[in-house]
């Protein structure tokens, strides 16, 4: 789709000077930082890589990229003319729309103006004499603000795999992060795509009856569950406006502010024939339900895990003709829900189609990219495009490829080298007026992420107004408030069976260097919880900080 808000050159150094505050990126959640602290009175620059507003939705423009939540529980829901005015197309968006609505979210509350594009943060550094951030872009253009909002995403730090002669091939080849913003053709090519995530598997759905021949490299299978997705009809749009404060009441009271809450009973709690029933009913719903609404017991107790498991697989069974392939595309070193899960739409099924081919990478690794196509342990695999599914260097990725540098010169690399040390998922000590909005250690990397972005936003907005009508100019978390909560985030997920499992939840990536051990990443408590801790801190005079 071809971007419409392109900004001229520009811009680039439009932004650079003297701010009350500095944001870094333009997705979701830049864009409503902004808005919010321009509501205090604040001088904001937002300083963005691409160039227009979306975030994941700018970046991530391949086919079949669309929500995994309802589109109406994932926007903004700060404006009550927004929600009445805008309107959802299907039941979860597609990509080009999420786009639109983005652009459409900018040009009302007309935030453009202090956003610079085509500039991208390499650097930033505090500095304690000033009591300020100076930030740095790759062309050599500095910044200053009193206050540094780091709104770069959980999962933007892009990764190419670890293969010999990537560059070597003289196809098309792209990642899925960094499509292209026009159309690419498939008619009649031989394709590959490397990686069957959740980014994998809408790719492969997506484009298997377009091309010549499909040739899908897995390294590791996921649990996939039907997404359901229709479009919205006129009765059911007048149904969701008219629903919106009582929905996004519930999204409040939900673990992961979704629409699914997490079903009271235990799994060994109900007959085998209620059990199987309910099953069927969930996987026969559309969005998370299946996941998030399922018994209580399903993430936390092994034998109940193992037995939706085994449910699920039977559904695999049913879809794929081919018991090998079938068996193939089963986890087998991981239970049900303990990766995130993918929502499908037909992607069994293209297994079933005679152009399109599986190839275990455990069984058959792949030894390197040639310049012809694909070589692995037994054939070699010609092709005239490669699709890189490959996922990211998820929540502290993004923070290792900006050279943070806090009190004293400490890099924030260092600082969290044995896994992220922070207080709120908002702050790290060491690193003063730097707030990390959807960063680790926060509800958000395991929500409804606009819901919990919101939280996030506007606990940091009150912040920084409560600073600025104090004359505070210098907010840094306790190294003790900093320990406590970090011990917090570890005791919660001490039950839980995803810690168990390598993946980018985990903090587990095979393709970076130094990632492959296991770190506690998220908040398991869930948004409600957390959004009553961050109140809390709040309430008692923002307890656990030196605010000066």
């Amino acid at each position: 789709m071809p971007d419409t808000h392109i900004v001229a050159a520009d811009r680039r150094v439009a932004g650079t000077g003297t701010f009350d505050a500095i944001i870094i990126g333009a997705g979701i959640a830049g864009l409503y930082q902004l808005y919010r602290l321009r509501q205090l009175g604040l001088s904001v620059r937002v300083f963005e890589t691409g160039t227009g507003v979306g975030g994941t939705w700018y970046w991530n423009r391949y086919p079949g990229a669309r929500f995994d939540s309802e589109s109406y529980t994932y926007g903004y829901s700060f404006s009550e003319e927004l929600l009445r005015d805008w309107n959802w197309t299907e039941h979860f968006s597609p990509q080009p729309e999420t786009l639109r609505y983005l652009n459409h979210v900018a040009d009302r509350f007309d935030l453009r103006r202090d956003i610079s594009f085509s500039s991208k943060v390499i650097a930033a550094t505090y500095d304690d004499a000033t009591r300020t951030w100076t930030v740095t872009l790759d062309g050599g253009e500095t910044a200053t603000a009193r206050f540094l909002v780091t709104a770069i995403g959980p999962l933007s730090a892009y990764q190419m795999p670890n293969i010999p002669g990537v560059a070597d091939f003289k196809g098309e080849s792209y990642h899925t992060y960094k499509w292209p913003h026009g159309p690419v053709d498939f008619t009649g090519k031989r394709v590959a795509v490397i990686g069957t995530g959740a980014t994998g598997v809408q790719v492969i759905q997506t484009i298997a009856p377009l091309c010549g021949s499909l040739t899908v490299f897995q390294r590791t299978p996921n649990w996939c569950t039907p997404l359901h997705n229709r479009k919205i009809t006129e009765e059911e749009q007048a149904k969701i406006k008219a629903g919106y404060p009582a929905m996004f009441e519930l999204l409040r009271r939900t673990p992961g502010c979704y629409i699914h809450d997490t079903d009271p009973r235990g799994t060994f709690e109900v007959s085998e024939q209620e059990r199987l029933a309910f099953w069927e009913k969930l996987y026969g719903e559309p969005g998370f339900g299946v996941w998030m609404g399922n018994f209580r017991d399903m993430l936390t107790d092994p034998k109940a895990n193992a037995l939706f498991s085994d449910f699920i697989a039977g559904k695999i069974r049913q879809r794929v003709k081919d018991p090998a392939v079938a068996e193939k595309l089963i986890p087998k070193n991981h239970g049900f829900g303990t990766r995130r899960v993918p929502q499908e739409t037909g992607y069994y099924e293209a297994y079933n189609l005679p152009h399109v081919r599986l190839v275990d990478t455990r069984e058959t690794p792949i030894e390197r990219i040639t310049e012809t196509g694909i070589k692995t342990s037994d054939a070699d695999y010609p092709l005239d495009m490669i699709i890189y599914a490959t996922g990211f260097d998820a929540i502290t990725g993004a923070f290792d490829r900006i050279d943070f540098r806090g009190v004293g010169g400490i890099r924030l690399a260092d600082h969290w080298a044995d896994g992220p040390k922070t207080y709120l998922g908002l702050m790290s000590a060491g690193f003063p007026n730097m707030l990390t909005i959807v960063g680790p250690h926060n509800a958000s990397t395991r929500c409804n992420i606009p819901r919990c972005i919101e939280q996030n936003v506007e606990w940091v907005g009150d912040l920084l107004g409560y600073a600025h009508g104090h004359g505070i100019t210098r907010i840094e978390p306790t190294a003790d408030a900093e320990a406590d909560w970090s011990r917090h985030v570890e005791e919660l997920a001490s039950g839980m069976l995803y810690t168990q499992v390598d993946s980018w939840l985990t903090g587990i990536n095979t393709n970076v260097e130094g990632r492959n051990i296991r770190r506690v990443l998220q908040y398991q408590g869930g948004a409600p919880q957390y959004r009553q801790k961050c109140e809390e801190v709040a309430a008692a005079g923002y307890a656990g900080m030196t605010l000066s």
